[in-house]
C-alpha cells in the first residue's frame, strides 16, 4: 500500500523501510549522495536516460516534512548550488513601445545549461518576475526572446506538471493510476515574463502560441518523450489571464489556495486560475493521455 505519492512516484511501505535503512547505514552521506544512490537503485531516470536525482531529493524532502524519515543535516543552504551561478547581468531597460509589426522578426531560442544566455535569463526572471526564480526541479526548458534589434523582450520557463490538480484532472478525465502513468506528457508554463519596459500589443499571446507549437518537439529532443497538454496557473489577484485566453488556452477552474507542502492545511496562498492548452487534436490527445474516447 502506498504511503505517499511524490514526483509522480508511489512510495510503498517497503520503499520507506529501504530508505530508512539506507539513511541509517550511511549516516555520513550527504542528501545529494543519498538521492543519487537511491535514484540509481530504483533505476529512476527520464526518457533520455538521465538520472532523476533532483526529483529524488525533492521526494526525500517531502517524506521528511511528513515525519516519515529523518535526513542528515543540510551541508549547504537549499539552492546555493544554483545561486552560485547568479550574477548581476547588465541589460538595457530602454522602453520598447511599438506595434507588434514594428518589432520586426522575433527570435526565440532555448537557453540550455551553461548556455551563454543562461546568466541573463536567470537574472531577468529573478529580478523582474513577481515570483522571482531560483531553479526548476525535474525536466524543464527555458526560452529567451529577442526582437530584430537583438533586444530581449521576454523569458519563459516550462517544467514538469503539477502532481495533482483536481479541476485539470477532472477536465482530462483522469483516475489516479492513469494520472500517475501519463503525467509526464503534461508540461507546465511555470514562468512567463514580458519585460516591464516592453509595451507591445499582442506580443504575449503571439509568443505563447509560438512556444506551444514547438514545445513538444523541443521536449522530445531534450528528454526523449513528447508533451501533449500544457498547463499554467495565473494569480487572479494580479492578472486576468488575458494573453492565455487570446492564445486559446482554456480555463478549467481555480486552485484552492494551498501549497503542495501544506501538510496541515494551514498555509494560505493566493488562488490561481488554472488554464490548459491541448497540443494535439482532441481525439489524439485523449488517446495519448490514456482516456477512452
Amino acid at each position: 500500500m502506498a504511503v505517499i505519492v511524490a514526483q509522480g512516484r508511489e512510495i510503498s511501505t517497503e520503499d520507506l523501510t529501504a530508505i530508512r535503512e539506507l539513511i541509517s547505514q550511511h549516516s555520513d552521506w550527504s542528501r545529494w549522495k543519498l538521492s543519487r544512490v537511491l535514484a540509481e537503485q530504483w533505476g529512476w531516470v527520464n526518457a533520455a536516460g538521465e538520472l532523476k536525482d533532483m526529483s529524488c531529493r525533492e521526494l526525500l524532502s517531502r517524506l521528511e516534512v511528513k515525519g516519515l524519515i529523518q535526513l542528515p543535516a543540510r551541508r549547504q543552504k537549499p539552492g546555493s548550488r544554483m545561486s552560485r551561478r547568479r550574477v548581476e547581468v547588465s541589460h538595457a531597460v530602454d522602453p520598447i513601445a511599438c506595434s507588434f509589426h514594428e518589432l520586426g522578426e522575433i527570435s526565440m531560442r532555448l537557453v540550455r545549461p551553461r548556455d551563454e544566455d543562461e546568466p541573463l535569463a536567470l537574472h531577468l526572471l529573478e529580478k523582474y518576475h513577481y515570483l522571482g526564480y531560483s531553479y526548476t526541479i525535474g525536466e524543464n526548458l527555458r526560452y529567451i526572446v529577442r526582437d530584430v534589434q537583438n533586444r530581449v523582450v521576454a523569458v519563459a520557463v516550462w517544467g514538469s506538471a503539477a502532481l495533482k490538480v483536481k479541476p485539470r484532472d477532472a477536465w482530462i478525465g483522469w483516475d489516479t493510476p492513469t494520472r500517475l502513468s501519463r503525467l509526464r506528457f503534461v508540461v507546465n508554463n511555470t514562468r512567463y515574463l514580458i519585460l516591464p519596459w516592453v509595451r507591445v500589443p499582442h506580443l504575449a499571446s503571439h509568443l505563447l502560441a509560438r512556444m506551444a507549437r514547438r514545445i513538444s518537439s523541443d521536449w522530445s529532443a531534450r528528454y526523449g518523450h513528447p508533451v501533449h497538454l500544457a498547463e499554467t496557473f495565473v494569480d487572479q489577484n494580479r492578472y486576468p489571464g488575458t494573453c492565455y485566453r487570446a492564445a486559446n488556452w482554456i480555463q478549467v477552474g481555480t486552485t484552492v489556495g494551498r501549497t503542495r507542502r501544506d501538510q496541515f492545511s494551514t498555509i494560505s496562498v493566493p488562488k490561481k486560475l488554472i488554464f490548459v492548452l491541448p497540443l494535439l487534436s482532441p481525439k489524439a490527445m485523449r488517446c495519448a493521455l490514456g482516456i477512452p474516447a
